[in-house]
């Protein structure tokens, strides 16, 4: 099974699950696939989310890897609970992609859209940055088609 992030033409974002990469597209293809928000069938992959392996041993990295993410790094009660109830081997594989990104990419904070921004437009060097951004900010920044994963930022802990 794989997780795709969908786009409409209209821009509302969905998920939707599909046995595998060519079901998605033959299904794309034929117009199978609808916006549950609107019923468009005009639709497109957005930046996607990591596929989680059956038994938890292993994660799949995403066909195009975003050289940028936009976690949301700030506790969250809301993000607590849900790391509480979902099962131990997806929150293990969680924890550890948030160690890679922690390890590999550069701290922006609250600055990410604007430094993504200047990344994407060449003002700024080419490096792989995490950081917040609101809801509005990542509809923004994919408007002007710069690439970027959001991604589940569970805290840490029991």
């Amino acid at each position: 099974m794989i997780l795709y992030r969908l786009r409409c033409a209209k821009g509302h974002e969905f998920d939707s699950w599909f046995k595998d990469g060519k079901t998605y597209e033959r299904q794309e293809k034929r117009s199978l696939i609808g916006c549950p928000a609107c019923g468009n069938a005009k639709i497109t992959r957005a930046p996607m989310a990591p596929r989680i392996g059956k038994g938890g041993k292993s994660v799949e990295a995403p066909v195009e890897a975003p050289a940028q993410t936009a976690p949301t790094p700030a506790p969250d009660p809301q993000m607590a609970a849900l790391a509480q109830a979902m099962p131990k081997e997806m929150r293990e594989t969680l924890l550890k992609l948030r160690e890679q990104v922690e390890k590999n990419l550069e701290p922006v904070g609250e600055k990410f859209a604007e430094e993504a921004r200047k990344i994407h437009y060449g003002e700024s060097d080419k490096r792989g940055i995490y950081g917040q951004t609101t809801d509005e900010e990542a509809e923004a920044l994919a408007e002007e088609g710069i690439e970027f994963g959001r991604l589940p930022w569970i805290p840490r802990g029991n």
